[in-house]
């Protein structure tokens, strides 16, 4: 058993323990095996050494938190309890505001790599978003889509991926077309639904203001006057991204998202996002960002673990690429 007093200086005692304590409330409990109580300034805490090494830490991320921001909103400190990188309550700059949610909540860029995709799409008429999970690629495009809508600078979106199931057989799927492959497209509807109200968005897709289709549905096709995002972009074949980037209409914006260490395609086909990427890399007009592990908004385990990843693939190589001795 461990006990430490911890003296809370340089903030807000209001904006630490929240009205009427519910800050601190919050606080214990995500630690229920530790004994904690606070008198003025002052908190002490007392249980497994681990734990309270773990609440000590928190204590400080809080701490530093509120001496950069002045304040931290109850969502955000849930956040951080959980282990998840909170929002920055700063208010929005014009550098990284996107849009406003259904709530009223500013949509930002929160890495430096999600501003550079803003001056990106800014600056080039097709984009590539190349990164692991986590990093924000689908979120951050249909941002852009739906500001772009907003503001009027193109008259519809369009959202597409590849219907490739993720690893495992689904099997025979009852319903209508649309019943079918909506499971595919759910991210995009998520997306969606965090910004734009639920009646509007009903309309706009009832009247193909926004359009979510596969990406087969696009042969054929001139996507023009819109802003377009080819969601999981790995999971296409050479044929498939050639046939969606020679679509694109003289006045159209599009975003192609993709995570290469996520090829869900059958072992017989090759992914075509590895080599557009090589080929089209040197045009103008078209940008290429790749988002690396720190721009990973999700659980702070999501890092690690793409970083182990990352590692054990590169072993790998360095295994099959080092000459066997005779």
């Amino acid at each position: 058993m461990e006990k430490i007093n911890i003296q809370i200086e340089g903030v807000s005692l209001i904006e630490f323990f929240g009205v009427n304590n519910s800050k601190f409330t919050n606080l214990k409990r995500a630690f229920p095996r530790l004994k904690i109580s606070s008198r003025g300034s002052s908190i002490s805490a007392e249980g497994n050494t681990g734990e309270i090494k773990q609440f000590a830490g928190i204590i400080e991320k809080i701490t530093l938190y509120l001496r950069k921001y002045g304040s931290i909103s109850n969502d955000n400190l849930l956040a951080m309890l959980e282990g998840v990188e909170p929002i920055s309550d700063a208010p929005a700059t014009p550098d990284d505001l996107i849009v406003y949610g259904t709530s009223g909540k500013a949509i930002r860029a929160r890495t430096k790599n999600q501003k550079e995709l803003l001056r990106l799409v800014e600056e080039n008429d097709i984009v590539f978003s190349i990164g692991p999970a986590g990093t924000g690629k689908t979120f951050t495009a249909v941002a852009l889509a739906v500001k772009a809508l907003k503001n009027k600078t193109v008259r519809k979106i369009i959202l597409t991926r590849p219907a490739v199931e993720a690893g495992e057989s689904l099997g025979f799927l009852p319903g209508d077309l649309k019943d079918k492959i909506d499971p595919y497209l759910r991210p995009l509807y998520d997306a969606l639904d965090e910004m734009i109200p639920a009646d509007k968005l009903k309309y706009f897709m009832d009247n193909r203001v926004i359009e979510i289709a596969p990406l087969a549905y696009m042969r054929g096709r001139t996507l023009n006057n819109a802003f377009i995002i080819l969601d999981e972009a790995q999971n296409s074949t050479e044929l498939q991204l050639k046939m969606f980037l020679t679509r694109i209409g003289p006045t159209a914006k599009c975003i192609i998202t993709g995570d290469m260490s996520q090829v869900d395609l059958p072992r017989n086909q090759r992914s075509g996002l590895r080599k557009s990427i090589k080929i089209l890399s040197n045009i103008d007009g078209i940008g290429i960002l790749k988002l690396t592990a720190e721009d990973v908004m999700r659980h702070k385990l999501v890092k690690q673990i793409i970083r182990a990843y990352e590692t054990a693939e590169k072993e790998k190589k360095q295994k099959q690429e080092t000459p066997k001795q005779s």
